[in-house]
């Protein structure tokens, strides 16, 4: 944890969301109105400075809750209370508040008066889209008068929801209010107390804004099952049969891109059977080929194919600080897939053998080849490689698109960012499969029979994924190049979430950031 002091004047761009955490949809204490705009009024005396912004609304110094001992009079504008008030039948008096802060905006700006809340939780999330002068703190069991520090108002909203979002060219002084965000829940959640979008001027005085700790990101999910399977051999011709004998074309796993072949059988033939053929990828590498019967020689079995290579692991996300745009908010970096493994070599082919007539051969001179060889099986697939692990969710106490900030006495909390999720292990490559046996010269006693195909290898694994980035902890996330000068705020962040794990060093996700201000 650390705290400093900011001293300065605040004209910033800042900005943020979550990953898809965040649920703006409103209710009814939800104003969704587009207002005057930005002015730079004073915001009311007794209030306290902070630099530029605010309203065109103005309080007497009577009606500056701060100013005096005394409670605020009814004239003085519009009170609001989420126990006690109705917006169906509250007037906005003291007597008869209304319910939400978005009708006592509304009431208020009609009578370009300033809001009174009363000093207890407001639930969220609340939109506000027109220009407004808001005072909170008041003990609205006491007569409304004025609590202090002790009994500030509350804005907060259920998990991973944003309690208070200021809308589009709307301008806001806001005084003894705090605005708390709770944990994240959901996976790479991040938790946003205050968003100003593009446009707003806000203007903060004796407010604490504090955002809840960020969500671990999800772990990414293995993959199901294993590469595809190799396809077995296919079974050489039987001598005596044919005038020559040809093997079946060899099989093809059917991988994609990257595929196994089986090595072709050889010939059978009369005089001059044929070799078997290698098994591909890599028959020039590996040559696994059957050689025909020769003079003085039968013939041979193919060779197993070699097993396909392990597909690359993932790296780890890199140090950064991931994405924010007002469409999705917040994104952590994800980090990167597993690479697939490559297919196997097939098993070579088996050679083919010699046939001819005479005593104990082939009867049929027209049918005298002797047995073909049986086709190589072919190679394994390989595995799909792990997916990458989440990025965590961040915390951030004020998130914006490009507003004018201004604050006087204001702490900022940021928590603790969430971790980044764990990269998946490959995918177990496919088996290789059998080959075909040789034709048979059975009854032939002269003959030999075909020879046997090779095994097809295994397909290689899947490589692992790697780790996602560690969520942030930053008091003010900004759009921009120019950092933000926040003036009258002490900013406090909290730890970083740390990397998901991947393979070893390179697969581990960097850590997150911790900041008073960062951009994106």
């Amino acid at each position: 944890m650390r705290t400093r002091l900011l001293l300065g004047t605040a004209l910033i761009l800042v900005a943020a969301t979550t990953t898809g955490c965040f649920d703006f949809a409103s209710d009814s204490g939800i104003l969704n109105q587009q207002g005057s705009g930005g002015g730079s009024g004073t915001g009311g005396t007794g209030g306290g400075t902070g630099g530029t912004g605010g309203t065109t609304t103005t309080a007497p110094p009577e009606c500056v809750p701060s100013n005096g001992s005394t409670p605020v009079e009814d004239t003085c504008g519009v009170f609001v209370s989420e126990s006690k008030g109705s917006d169906k039948d509250g007037a906005g008096t003291k007597a008869s508040p209304v319910k939400t802060l978005g009708k006592a905006i509304e009431l208020a700006t009609a009578k370009s008066k300033p809001v009174y809340m009363c000093g207890e939780t407001f639930t969220g999330p609340i939109q506000i889209g027109a220009s407004a002068l808001v005072y909170g703190a008041l003990d609205c069991a006491q007569d409304w008068k004025y609590a202090g520090d002790g009994g500030r108002t509350l804005i907060t909203a259920a998990a991973d929801k944003v309690p208070l979002q200021v809308q589009a060219s709307a301008s806001i002084e806001m005084y003894d209010i705090n605005v708390t965000s709770l944990d994240a829940t959901m996976k790479g959640g991040s938790s946003i107390a205050l968003i100003s979008e593009g446009g707003t001027s806000l203007k903060l005085v004796r407010c604490d804004v504090t955002a809840g700790s960020g969500a671990a990101g999800a772990d990414a999910e293995p993959v199901a099952g294993k590469g595809k399977d190799g396809v077995t051999g296919f079974v050489g011709v039987d001598a005596c049969t044919s005038a020559q004998a040809v093997t079946p074309e060899a099989p093809v796993s059917g991988c994609g891109a990257d595929d196994s072949f089986a090595g072709p059988a050889g010939n059978g033939g009369t005089n001059t059977p044929t070799a078997g053929g290698n098994g591909e990828p890599g028959g020039d590498v590996n040559p696994n080929l059957g050689g025909a019967e020769g003079q003085a020689n039968p013939c041979g079995n193919g060779k197993d194919g070699v097993a396909g290579t392990n597909g690359g692991s993932g790296a780890g996300a890199p140090p950064g600080a991931g994405a924010l745009t007002a469409e999705t908010g917040y994104m952590g970096v994800a980090g990167a897939d597993g690479e697939a493994g490559k297919p196997a070599q097939g098993g070579g082919g088996g050679g083919g053998s010699k046939g001819g007539t005479g005593t104990n051969k082939c009867i049929d001179g027209a049918k005298a080849a002797g047995a073909s060889g049986g086709t190589g099986g072919s190679g394994g697939c390989g595995g799909q490689g792990g997916k990458g692990g989440k990025g965590g969710g961040a915390s951030i106490a004020i998130a914006t698109f490009g507003a004018t900030l201004a604050f006087d006495t204001v702490k900022l909390v940021a928590k603790d960012g969430g971790r980044g999720g764990n990269g998946a292990d490959g995918q177990q490559g496919g088996s290789g499969a059998e080959g075909g046996l040789g034709g048979k010269a059975t009854g032939f006693s002269a003959l030999n029979p075909g020879c046997k195909g090779g095994f097809g290898g295994d397909g290689g694994k899947g490589g692992m994924g790697g780790g996602g980035l560690g969520g942030h902890s930053v008091g003010v996330a900004y759009k921009g190049t120019t950092a933000p000068d926040l003036t009258g705020a002490t900013i406090t962040t909290g730890k970083v979430g740390d990397g998901g794990d991947g393979d070893g060093a390179a697969g581990k996700g960097a850590s997150g950031i911790a900041k008073d201000t960062q951009t994106f």
